[in-house]
């Protein structure tokens, strides 16, 4: 055994330097979790493994014999060291590629794996080039009876191979990544030097690559530890850019060249490097085609996604108008209908329980119209609370799936442990412009009273284009002075004597004539011109009712109030500044609200109409007995009037012929709570006669007057007003027992009266006679005596 020289000892002096390098890639290891734990592990597994085969390499060789002699037991010793080295170095790759930001995935590091061969393969075929016969610029020191060197070497230019790709293609900040490829790099190059220095007994050799290997072990530690922070992911999906494939080919190509004009012949290792070069580019060629595929698929994926979210509503799953007009250019033409539904009231639901509960609603409507279409149907939501159905049928099979329908959404929808009411309206088309005609029926079905099948008809274009100019108009009557106002007596029973009156708007255009209320009314109020209209009527109406007061006649005014006017805040205040301007006793204003308005929004309109009674004016419910109203809502509301609507009072001659039970009900029940009951469309004796019988003191109809100006009523009441005192009526000895009952004023207090049922068992029914007076009034002479 020979003793060791110094620079042996300084060599494996220099390889006990790598040892801490490792043991801080251990610590970092320790300290971290997920992929980066994995990654520092490895690396500090594969540093282990270089350190230790190094280190019992070096320590083998020191302490054998006849080290001067290139024999075969230094040629064992070196394969054994080279394989050891060789484990660990993969074990480095391993980790490098494995490091946060190296890689977006297993595929991606198969990608750089890949690469980094194809740079390898050309690196080893002109290294191969450079020491192969007839170039062999080594020399003597050619490395070819050290086949140990050989898989350390390709490990070497593997790594560097990786180095340059990760340089490329790693995430930022990729200064860290490549300085770790590097220390790999490093340690794989000092792995080949240590392996060929221990074959040919090079000692030189051995100290520089110890030396090298330290280095590199301790670069890899380092730039770990700097590269403990996030990174920003970069790149594309494919990662472009193919100078890293095309530069290692063209060497291939010229490093053969030159070889083949040199007179050299390839050989197993020429041979093996060409080979990795193309299978390397060929694994590489087929993955970027996988990866083209799967992002297409990827892409046809997303733009399904994203035309399925553009075609369908994100709240109840149906198809949106866009999905809907994508359907009806798909079903071509044939026998289709489409079916345009609307939910009447819809707007109250969202006002009082809350945007939460309108859209349980709305997706529970979207659930039945799936449950209940056909196979090839489409429904869909259009917006808000309108939605649509496309049917494959014929007209007379829409009409009956529209009838289906209606009832089904008709049912009550349970949300939050109670029940919510709602109607629906649809409109039927079945030729033409599907969508437009729908629609024009739908608006038909709203307008004709709503709950309702409307069937498209070709008029209906001609009603749309008349509102729409309607619409316009509507905008400038005031200005253009096209409204007045008519007035239509109300009269005391039995005497027909005017006690009052109602005004009524007219609208008469200079091009389109006379237009109906009932046309240009709902045109107003779908407008929002409906405030302004009504605020004129009412100031109209008011300085009427001033004049007419000023003048001498006992008269009180009655006019008809919109909800949307209701809805003000401000209505009351508004009423209030008015009769305040003009000076007209509040009493005398009658303000006339519908049955069916209250009904629909109760809770926010008696609260307005309280306000509208605390100015004085008097509040009247119009078209009693046609709408929804419960005893319980007459108690609640805040009204001094019944008005009886016009289908009760013509309920006898259209079906009974004899007295209307139902008018004698609403009389007493009228008296009976303390109001003031009126009758309207009284137009013939006979209703005249079934309404007195009843008890009835204020009548209203064509028998008594149509509207008319303001000056022909006044030449009426003129005419009528009386010259002289008024006879008292004549005692009765005692009513008839067959008499009907009567009402009587009751005074409560200063100014204060209420107004109660006196009926024929009474005992004050005897010294009741005449018109009675029938009101809430600051003098008996208010309502008219007869």
């Amino acid at each position: 055994m020979n003793s060791p020289s110094g620079m042996e000892l300084a060599g494996l002096a220099g390889l006990l330097a790598a040892v801490p390098a490792v043991a801080l890639l251990g610590q970092s290891g320790r300290r971290h979790t997920g992929a980066a734990r994995r990654a520092h592990l490895l690396l500090a597994a594969g540093g282990a493994l270089i350190t230790a085969a190094a280190l019992a390499g070096l320590a083998t060789a020191l302490l054998t014999e006849h080290r001067h002699d290139v024999t075969s037991g230094s040629r064992t010793l070196a394969t054994a060291m080279a394989g050891g080295m060789a484990i660990g170095t993969l074990t480095l790759l391993a980790g490098t590629v494995a490091l946060p930001g190296a890689a977006r995935g297993p595929a991606a590091a198969l990608r750089h794996v890949l690469d980094g061969l194809v740079i390898a393969a050309a690196i080893w075929f002109v290294g191969w080039v450079l020491v192969a016969q007839p170039t062999r610029i080594l020399g003597d020191s050619t490395p070819y009876p050290c086949v140990a060197v050989i898989l350390p070497a390709v490990l070497a230019v593997l790594g560097l191979g990786l180095t340059g790709v990760l340089a490329l293609h790693a995430h930022r900040p990729r200064r860290y990544t490549v300085w770790v490829g590097a220390g790999v790099s490093l340690t794989a190059i000092a792995s080949a030097g240590l392996s060929g220095g221990i074959c040919r007994e090079r000692d030189g050799l051995v100290l520089a690559s110890v030396l090298l290997l330290s280095a590199g072990l301790i670069t890899v530690a380092w730039a770990v530890r700097a590269a403990d922070r996030p990174v920003q992911v970069t790149g594309d999906v494919l990662e472009r850019g193919g100078a890293y494939a095309v530069v290692p080919m063209l060497g291939v190509i010229t490093a053969l060249g030159y070889h083949l004009a040199r007179g050299g012949s390839l050989d197993a290792y020429g041979y093996f490097g060409i080979s990795v070069e193309g299978l390397a580019l060929v694994a590489r060629q087929f993955l970027a085609l996988d990866d083209v595929r799967r992002y297409t698929v990827q892409l046809r994926q997303r733009e399904k996604h994203f035309r399925d979210l553009a075609h369908t509503d994100p709240l109840t799953g149906l198809a949106n108008r866009r999905g809907l007009q994508l359907a009806l250019r798909v079903a071509g033409e044939g026998r289709k209908a489409l079916l345009g539904i609307d939910m009447d009231g819809f707007k109250t639901v969202n006002d009082l329980r809350g945007h939460d509960v309108g859209d349980a609603v709305l997706t529970e409507v979207g659930d039945r119209l799936k449950r209940n279409l056909l196979a090839g149907d489409v429904a869909a939501r259009l917006g808000g609370d309108e939605f649509a159905v496309l049917m494959h049928g014929d007209p007379d099979e829409a009409v009956l799936a529209a009838h289906r329908l209606l009832a089904v959404l008709g049912e009550p929808y349970e949300v939050d442990g109670g029940q919510i009411f709602l109607s629906a309206s649809v409109g039927v088309a079945s030729t033409g412009e599907l969508l437009h005609d729908a629609d024009l029926a739908l608006r038909y079905a709203k307008q004709r009273g709503k709950n309702r099948v409307e069937q498209y008809q070709a008029g209906y274009d001609e009603l749309l284009r008349r509102r729409g100019t309607l619409t316009g108009e509507l905008r400038h009557a005031i200005d253009r002075d096209q409204l007045r106002l008519v007035f239509q007596p109300v009269v005391a029973l039995p005497s027909m004597r005017p006690v009052g009156a109602e005004a009524l708007l007219r609208w008469t255009h200079p091009e389109l004539g006379p237009v109906r209320p009932d046309e240009f009314i709902p045109v107003a109020e779908e407008s929002g011109l409906i405030n302004r209209i009504g605020a004129w009527v009412l100031e109209q109406a008011c300085r009427q009712l001033a004049d007419w007061l000023a003048a001498g006649h006992d008269i009180w005014m009655s006019v008809n109030l919109s909800p949307k006017e209701l809805h003000n805040a401000d209505y009351a205040a508004q009423v209030a500044d008015i009769l305040a301007e003009l000076g007209v006793p509040p009493q005398r204003l009658v303000l006339e609200v519908t049955e069916h308005a209250v009904a629909t929004d109760m809770e926010e309109l008696v609260g307005r109409l309280a306000q509208l009674r605390e100015t004085g004016v008097r509040i009247a419910l119009d078209d009693f007995g046609a709408g929804y109203s419960s005893l319980t809502q007459l108690r609640t509301l805040p009204v001094d009037i019944l008005k009886i609507d016009h289908a009760l009072v013509a309920e006898p001659e259209s079906r009974t012929g004899t007295a209307a039970p139902l008018v004698d009900v609403v009389v007493r029940l009228g008296h009976r709570l303390g109001l003031e009951v009126l009758a309207e469309g009284i137009g013939t004796p006979a209703q005249r006669e079934v309404v007195e019988e009843a008890g009835c003191r204020l009548g209203q109809g064509s028998l008594f007057g149509w509207g008319v100006p303001a000056e022909h009523f006044e030449s009426r009441l003129q005419s009528l007003r009386p010259t002289g005192p008024r006879p008292l009526p004549a005692p009765r000895s005692g009513p008839p027992k067959d008499a009907t009952a009567r009402s009587q004023v009751v005074r409560l207090g200063p100014g204060m009266r209420q107004l109660r049922a006196l009926l024929p068992t009474d005992p004050e029914f005897a010294s009741s006679a005449g018109d009675q007076n029938v009101g809430s009034v600051d003098s008996g002479r208010e309502m008219g005596q007869g």
